[in-house]
């Protein structure tokens, strides 16, 4: 018998377009040979021009779903998405305290990337105190590191100084993407205590498409599966920027808006196997089929 996948568990909200959320990171932890499971938080009206409308779901039934999930699946890792409301962030954090998850990507998502709200200052404060010290990595892009530290993050000298302001406000390890800035890096800087932090900046050339929805998940749940499946934090970020910017390159032209990534990219570049592949012939008689 084949060795077991990691379990990755999704904590997000619903993308009915598929881009992004519980159903985009389903099929990210997929194409990284990791079993995914998801704990939806919102259900959202949204296609690939814009975010029209969320529900939140009620925080009780969030806090069944995960504890049902993780009395049934031992839980490698686990990517936070949207939480959509001050409850659900609290609810979550209660979860997260008591289940001793390995690996905590937290991507504080805060606004989607047509400007609709998705968490109020509330959550985001809340989220801040009780979520940031227990994740493993935190995944702000440039707009959420500077709503969460209250300070412009335009460049990269601005990114590395709202990375050791995360650091000071519990966060242990930071990714800031910076995929809106003019050119695309990405730091990564891990906390050294009182020593300060190491600080690495990733630099990739601009690609121009607009097949970009959901790179911010990709990019998360991608660094939750290689930590899942053993790698180191360093590795696991190359990996991760590399996994998604060839899902970028590799994108078809879907929806009349910013079209999603190419999840399951790999898929075209294996051979697929024919009904001769795998069905046997039958022969005659009448033996059992």
């Amino acid at each position: 018998m084949p060795s077991s996948p990691p379990v990755v568990l999704s904590i997000a909200g619903f993308d009915p377009s598929s881009g992004a959320g519980v159903t985009a990171d389903i099929k990210t932890l997929a194409a990284h040979g990791c079993f995914g499971i998801g704990c939806i938080t919102a259900l959202t009206v949204q296609s690939t021009a814009s975010v029209r409308k969320v529900e939140a779901v009620a925080p009780r039934l969030v806090t069944e779903t995960l504890r049902e999930l993780s009395s049934d699946f031992d839980i490698r890792a686990v990517r936070i998405g949207m939480l959509a409301s001050a409850e659900l962030v609290e609810v979550v954090a209660i979860f997260l305290k008591s289940a001793k998850i390995p690996f905590i990507v937290l991507d504080p998502i805060i606004r989607s990337s047509s400007g609709a709200p998705l968490l109020d200052a509330k959550g985001v404060q809340i989220m801040i105190k009780n979520l940031l010290p227990l994740a493993t990595v935190v995944t702000p892009n440039v707009d959420e590191a500077g709503a969460m530290t209250g300070s412009k993050v335009t460049n990269r000298a601005e990114m590395k100084t709202a990375a050791n302001k995360l650091h000071e406000m519990g966060s242990k390890n930071v990714v800031i993407t910076g995929g809106h800035l003019e050119k695309a890096v990405d730091l990564l800087s891990i906390s050294n205590g009182k020593a300060g932090a190491t600080q690495e900046e990733f630099g990739s050339e601009r690609i121009k498409t607009t097949s970009t929805h959901g790179t911010g998940c990709a990019f998360a749940t991608a660094l939750a599966a290689n930590l899942a499946q053993g790698k180191q934090l360093y590795d696991a970020v190359v990996l991760a920027k590399t996994y998604v910017r060839t899902a970028i390159a590799r994108a078809h032209a879907l929806g009349k808006g910013n079209g999603p990534v190419n999840h399951l990219y790999k898929l075209e570049e294996q051979p697929r196997a024919t009904a001769a592949d795998v069905l046997l012939p039958v022969h005659g008689g009448g033996g059992a089929h």
